[in-house]
Parts: structure tokens; sequence; C-alpha cells
């Protein structure tokens, strides 16, 4: 290999322990791609570690007529695969392989994981009032929701899309439009009407 390869060899960054032939079993890019996403990453991150804020000010670039700071928090959390708080190279390549050369299903299942705000399996609609930091435990099928409840979960995601959408959405869009959307997704993604959305429900709704 030329100098230019040797000095993208993926094992020298210490925070990044996946070797580059691990990393070509992990994705669908070839070695060529995944040198020249990583020369990205080592110019954007050179620790080999993003915290979320320093994704945050990445990201928020490609949306300077809005804020995305909201949005940029659920994204960075369905990119940290092993919740650690850190991205390194692995957990970016092995998320943009999925949305970039996945199948439909596995694209699905990380857009799934998304809206998964409590990663508890299913997309909630309601939590509770006043206990809505972290909204771990919230919203199973087999659970009791406490009363009163206010649709916040699914909310959240819509209020952060629309927004770091800003200016760009014509005609302007009034307060309650996050809501309807929420409204309208229920609508069509639970079927049995119990105010989750399981990723069963979600594939087959779309797969329609």
């Amino acid at each position: 290999a030329d100098s230019s390869d040797a000095d993208v060899e993926l094992p020298t960054i210490r925070h990044q322990p996946e070797g580059l032939e691990q990393l070509l079993a992990q994705t669908k890019f070839t070695k060529t791609e995944l040198q020249s996403l990583y020369r990205g990453f080592k110019n954007e991150c050179p620790s080999g570690l993003v915290d979320e804020e320093t994704f945050t000010l990445i990201y928020s670039r490609f949306f300077p007529q809005g804020d995305a700071s909201s949005y940029a928090h659920f994204l960075f959390d369905a990119f940290d695969a092993d919740r650690n708080g850190a991205l390194c190279f692995q957990d970016f390549a092995v998320g943009l392989s999925v949305l970039l050369r996945g199948t439909e299903q596995q694209k699905l299942k990380w857009t799934f994981d998304l809206y998964d705000v409590n990663k508890d399996g299913c997309v909630t609609k309601e939590v509770t009032v006043g206990n809505t930091v972290g909204l771990v435990g919230w919203g199973h099928p087999d659970g009791v929701l406490p009363a009163p409840c206010v649709p916040q979960d699914m909310l959240e995601i819509m209020k952060s899309i629309y927004a770091m959408m800003g200016r760009c959405t014509e005609p302007a869009l009034g307060a309650s439009a996050p809501a309807q959307h929420v409204e309208l997704f229920f609508q069509k993604m639970d079927r049995n009407r119990d105010g989750v959305v399981t990723f069963e429900e979600f594939l087959a709704t779309c797969q329609e």
C-alpha cells in the first residue's frame, strides 16, 4: 500500500479498535469508500470520537434556515449503537451503510429505531405529564399508562423536524402542525389501536 493508504489504516486511532477487514464485513462499503469516509471523519474528529455537541454542530451546517439541534439529538442516539454517548468511526460507517446500501427492511428498522425514543421496542404516543425525562418504560403494549397523559414521545420528534426545516416550509405551518402529523402517523400505523406502534405494524404499513 502507498503512504496515503497507510495514513488511513483504521486501527491507528486509539478510540477505534475495529480494523478495516472487520468494517468491510460489517458494512457494504468497499475498501476505497471506507478509506475516503475515514479521511473525512478523521478531519472533523481527530480524536476518533464525536460527542453529541460536535455532532450537532456538524449536522446543523446542513440546515442553516432552521434549528437542527433537537433532531440532531435523536439522530445521534440512532447512530450511537452501543449507547456510550460518543460516536466512533464504526458507529458512523455501520449506520451510513444501512441508510445508503441496506435492504428496505434494514432501512425501515433504522428509521423505526430513530422514532423509538426510549428504545423499548415500540413507538409511543403518550407519556405521563411530569415524567418525560428519559421516557424509560412508558408505552409498552402490556403496560398501563397512568393519567393524565399528553402526546409527547412522537410529538417531540415531529417538533424537532419542523424546527429543523424552519423557513423551508411553504406555506408557513402553524404551531399545531406537528401534533396533527403525529395523529396521522398513529391513525395509519397503529393497526390494533393500542396507542403504540410496533416494528411489525410499522413494517407492514410501509410495505403496503
